[in-house]
């Protein structure tokens, strides 16, 4: 059974069967200072790069939700965001305007490798991440996988492992469609993508990602000694009892659950979301902690 307060339209229409992406109008596109594609690990990787570096804090990074663009993402923060700090987006392998690697699954772990490239691509040696979904657990790895790259982390609407979602979230990829393909997601894909034909393999890869999906152990959450900022909304599909086990697990860690707030709609909650990621990455670093204790 789905836990109350989710339809089943909800879990099979919305999120679920594009691995957590997320279908919301963005705002309107603002240019960007910089864009273009880099050569990482096989790809021709597109980003983008806004505002201007400060020289007091490093560049925030931006991991947008699986199936998703940055703007379907970020749109409604993304300017807002650039204000203040330096703002690096990328999408992710077959996602949006970055075309495909044909015989290389999508996972979280070639997604930090490849973000780790986009990095020393443009010699940026740390940055700050925001990742959405699927981009918070790419957030997750990369501080594992890559934890001198990463100075502090905001992990939005993401889990650490499958106990994080109710048991009908995880059944509903096994009977997975095309139909169920979000229609702005369909549609940005188709709008953008190098390759709009490769989409049914597009759709395919993103449902594998989540059926294959094992997640991390605590041990692997407690070694993140980066700052992390949890959000959650408290109608998400991450279950709040889960989002308070990562910040305990967590060294450094604080806690947000947005009201009235589901999976779908956190993305639109731009004056919440800017007020809070703000003074989170301004925040001082604080002192380094044990990872070996849970915060009581």
């Amino acid at each position: 059974m789905v836990r109350k307060g989710y339809a089943t339209a909800f879990v099979l229409n919305a999120v679920a069967v594009l691995g957590l992406g997320c279908a919301t109008r963005a705002s309107l596109h603002v240019p960007a200072v910089q864009s273009g594609y880099a050569p990482v690990n096989g790809l021709k990787m597109y980003y983008e790069v806004y505002g201007r570096a400060n020289g007091k804090t490093p560049p925030l990074v931006l991991l947008h939700g699986g199936g998703s663009t940055i703007q379907t993402s970020f749109g409604k923060v993304l300017t807002a965001l650039a204000k203040t700090r330096q703002v690096i987006a990328f999408e992710q392998q077959g996602h949006g305007h970055t075309a495909d690697i044909v015989d290389r699954p999508f996972t979280f772990e070639q997604s930090a490798d490849d973000a780790a490239g986009l990095l020393r691509h443009l010699d940026i040696g740390k940055a700050d991440f925001f990742g959405y979904s699927n981009g918070g657990h790419i957030a997750l790895q990369m501080a594992i996988s890559h934890p001198g790259l990463v100075r502090k982390l905001v992990v939005e609407s993401a889990m650490f492992h499958r106990d994080g979602s109710d048991p009908g979230f995880w059944e509903s990829f096994d009977h997975a469609k095309m139909d169920d393909m979000p229609t702005e997601l369909r549609e940005a894909y188709l709008g953008v993508a190098p390759h709009p034909e490769d989409l049914p393999t597009f759709f395919a890869k993103s449902v594998q990602r989540m059926l294959k999906f094992k997640g991390w152990t605590p041990e692997e959450i407690r070694s993140i000694n980066a700052p992390t900022l949890v959000m959650i909304g408290d109608r998400d599909i991450v279950r709040p009892e889960h989002a308070v086990l990562m910040f305990r697990l967590l060294p450094n860690a604080q806690l947000a659950v947005l009201p009235g707030t589901d999976h779908m709609t956190i993305v639109n909650r731009s004056d919440w979301l800017v007020s809070m990621v703000g003074t989170v990455l301004d925040s001082p670093m604080p002192p380094a902690r044990s990872s070996g204790k849970e915060k009581r």
